[in-house]
């Protein structure tokens, strides 16, 4: 879906390269691709984004969408986004983040960690994951924290602003 977004706001000749490690994803992605008949603009490789299979400065904009906080080694992935971007390239990543305001905060605290979980159980017969999801959001640097690692992994300009109300923040920066 972040693939198709990103075609919608580039030039009409863009082309966009999708990467997941998943080929569960992938196919699911190719089928919405088809559906759209986007397939001939969008091109999915299987990869992983910390050893990423392109060419130094291959991609005017790299952009990320609710995965950069399951990287095993977030540097090193970051790190390999800031390889392909061409100097002066956008990077856009969208991720969880947790509010700070009183009470939102509590409340998302107390739906991520004890009504998510079991709700996920019941629906889904998988509760592991519904656990996961939490743990790690709880365990991002997200805001200045994350922008620090940015800037410490040679990015320029990073920024971040916070979304519906500090439970996701876009991340922005340059090479």
């Amino acid at each position: 879906d972040f693939a198709i977004e990103t075609l919608r706001a580039a030039a009409p000749d863009a082309q966009v390269t999708g990467v997941d490690i998943s080929a569960g994803m992938l196919e699911v992605g190719r089928q919405k691709l088809e559906a759209k008949k986007l397939s001939h603009r969008i091109r999915l490789e299987l990869a992983d984004s910390e050893n990423l299979p392109f060419e130094d400065n291959t991609f005017d904009a790299v952009t990320a969408s609710f995965g950069v906080r399951n990287f095993a080694h977030l540097e090193r992935g970051l790190t390999e986004m800031r390889r392909v971007l061409r100097p002066g390239g956008q990077l856009v990543i969208l991720e969880f983040s947790k509010p700070t305001a009183f009470p939102l905060k509590q409340a998302y605290n107390f739906y991520f960690s004890r009504v998510l979980p079991v709700f996920g159980k019941v629906i889904s017969k998988d509760q592991s994951a519904y656990t996961y999801l939490p743990a790690s959001v709880q365990a991002f640097p997200d805001g200045a924290d994350f922008v620090a690692i940015l800037g410490r992994v040679g990015f320029t300009s990073p920024a971040w602003q916070p979304l519906t109300f500090g439970i996701s923040s876009i991340y922005t920066a340059r090479k």
